[in-house]
């Protein structure tokens, strides 16, 4: 389901502008995830379609307008010596235009590792096969995401 069209809880945000949004960017999907109310914990929503870019953005704004995002974590894919290629420069670009179009700050994160310990939980959770590969992208941003809620946590 898309995120953006998910329903809302009825309990709303701790206050506009405080949830943080984790994005795993990837030429065909988006994965989403968003932490709780609390800030504890990261929460997979779905996938958008990353062939559409305009769209994207504009699903983006209305994301972030529902849901009171008030950041985005991009993940930042970097080769395995830390260094950036073409893949990196695509989320380079891509995250200043989120940050454009919402006007929201964007903090990129080395996301190495994150789609092995996205398949890791999937394999732990008996997921497999189609149905893993169709959660990949937005268990991967939940990853990405609750590494960095934990991080700042300690």
């Amino acid at each position: 389901m898309d995120p953006v069209n998910r329903p809302r809880p009825k309990s709303g945000p701790k206050s506009l502008g405080e949830r943080v949004c984790a994005l795993d960017l990837g030429a065909v999907r988006v994965g989403v995830a968003i932490d709780d109310e609390l800030g504890l914990y990261a929460h997979p929503r779905g996938v958008l379609d990353g062939r559409d870019v305009q769209g994207l953005l504009r699903k983006l704004v209305a994301f972030v307008e529902r849901e009171g995002v008030g950041r985005f974590l991009v993940g930042l894919p970097l080769d395995m010596k830390g260094g950036e290629g073409d893949a990196a420069r695509r989320a380079r670009i891509l995250a200043q235009r989120i940050a454009d179009a919402t006007g929201l700050e964007v903090e990129l994160l080395d996301e190495r590792l994150s789609t092995v310990q996205a398949r890791r939980a999937l394999a732990a959770s008996e997921v497999h096969g189609k149905k893993a590969r169709a959660r990949i992208d937005e268990v991967s941003a939940a990853t990405l995401l609750q590494a960095w809620l934990d991080a700042r946590r300690e």
